[in-house]
């Protein structure tokens, strides 16, 4: 069964999670946005075996410790779509919008497309494509402990922001509606900023996806 430790991250608070398999051990870094050293001491805590590292788009504050990590712990990275790259390639500049320290470029070694699979010990997750927030964003979902990771897709409450480059709204809203409530209201989510919820909740209460708006 896939387990899961969140790990806020940076000024931007955000969501960095540790997912792994309780039966190896084997476990994957999702978003990595910075303070390395707080997610080292998180797999130090949980004494896992990190295999690779996740992203499920390419803004600064999910990315900026992508790197770092890699190479600190010789992991591949994976994700996110590659309509995402020029996100990756753009850092340095997000860097200084943002003002803060520059990131470098990030390289993945597998772009990903809906539909993939990826491991995670003896887990499975699915790759769902969810362009609205950033053209290249991908949610992980593990259906066996009916658990999504989504990124800055969906909130408690709320959904991503569209105003950043290539973002679309009624894109987003699609990709929420018509990918991620089809897998179930007993889904959890972990969002990339903020408490997690479910599918069910943000059908019923969410006031930009709630299905009264339908």
């Amino acid at each position: 069964m896939l387990q899961f430790k969140i790990i806020p991250v940076t000024v931007f608070e955000q969501n960095c999670t540790l997912l792994w398999c309780d039966e190896t051990g084997h476990a994957a870094v999702v978003d990595p946005g910075g303070e390395t050293e707080r997610i080292l001491a998180a797999i130090r805590e949980t004494q896992v075996k990190p295999s690779r590292i996740l992203l499920t788009h390419g803004h600064l504050d999910h990315v900026g410790g992508a790197m770092e990590l890699a190479e600190g712990l010789d992991l591949p990275i994976e994700g996110p779509h590659r309509d995402d790259a020029f996100l990756l390639e753009s850092l340095p500049d997000q860097s200084r919008i943002f003002g803060v320290p520059e990131v470098r470029p990030c390289s993945p070694e597998r772009w990903l497309k809906d539909g993939d699979r990826v491991r995670v010990g003896a887990c499975e997750l699915q790759v769902i494509h969810c362009p609205g927030h950033a053209p290249g964003h991908v949610v992980f979902f593990d259906a066996a402990s009916k658990l999504a990771q989504v990124g800055d897709v969906l909130f408690q409450g709320s959904i991503g922001r569209t105003d950043l480059p290539r973002g679309d709204y009624q894109q987003l809203l699609d990709s929420i509606r018509q990918r991620l409530f089809p897998l179930g209201d007993e889904v959890r989510f972990i969002p990339g900023h903020g408490p997690m919820s479910s599918f069910g909740d943000e059908r019923c209460t969410n006031p930009f996806v709630r299905d009264s708006l339908m």
